[in-house]
């Protein structure tokens, strides 16, 4: 998912797509690319939209730079929000699973165990952080580890788990989206489809237990690039 108009990250995002910005060395959307195809991920489907949608095929062309024959993409009309950015996949998945990405997110961890497992209902990604109150949350039943809700950016958080921008979907989501209704702020809401699994009791957690993180602020796009550069120099002490 890479849509949007990054309105966060003006004016760096006056001249392009957010997710073709750097961190540090790469575009913003290879990192969730490589994400999905470390984890065997292979039939791929990028979606976008807005004024710059025709930089995508640009900068990834079919993919070549992470071993794909080809890469897929589909064109989201407005800012309708995550669950409608996901309508338009639903010929490109068909019958089958899906997982999805957002473009702005960097995890820096072996997926394969959770996608290669699921089944069928939904799996949503978590991370405990510092600051659930900036996301949707996981709120659990009062006994045993099942989930009650996911609450949006609530201002008393019931737990610290936050959910990540990284879903498995069977193909029953898109019937959900037809049944959404835009929020407040106009839009479809994952939040609302993943409380539809919720209350069908056809969901899990996979708790993220290596780094995760967003790009979507000034200092998150700092933070994902001194990572970056850490991860790949090796400092020596000078005396």
């Amino acid at each position: 998912m890479a849509g949007g108009l990054g309105t966060r990250l003006r004016p760096l995002t006056y001249a392009t797509n957010k997710h073709l910005l750097p961190v540090y060395n790469k575009p913003m959307v290879y990192h969730p690319i490589e994400t999905l195809v470390n984890a065997g991920i292979t039939d791929i489907l990028i979606v976008t939209g807005g004024p710059h949608a025709g930089d995508f095929i640009k900068v990834l062309r079919n993919g070549e730079d992470f071993g794909l024959s080809n890469l897929n993409y589909a064109y989201q009309e407005g800012e309708g929000g995550i669950a409608d950015a996901l309508a338009q996949a639903e010929t490109f998945v068909g019958g089958d699973n899906c997982t999805v990405i957002l473009g702005d997110n960097l995890i820096f961890e072996d997926l394969t165990p959770a996608i290669s497992s699921f089944k069928s209902g939904a799996k949503i990604f978590t991370k405990t952080v510092p600051d659930p109150e900036r996301f949707g949350v996981v709120e659990y039943e009062p006994v045993g580890d099942g989930i009650s809700r996911i609450v949006e950016k609530p201002e008393i958080p019931p737990s610290s788990d936050a959910v990540t921008g990284v879903y498995i979907y069977d193909s029953t989501v898109f019937d959900k989206v037809r049944t959404l209704s835009p929020s407040e702020r106009g839009e479809l809401e994952i939040t609302d489809i993943n409380n539809f699994y919720v209350e069908d009791g056809d969901i899990s957690v996979y708790k993220i237990q290596g780094t995760w993180m967003d790009c979507g602020t000034f200092d998150s796009l700092a933070k994902a690039t001194e990572v970056m550069y850490n991860d790949t120099h090796v400092f020596e002490e000078v005396v």
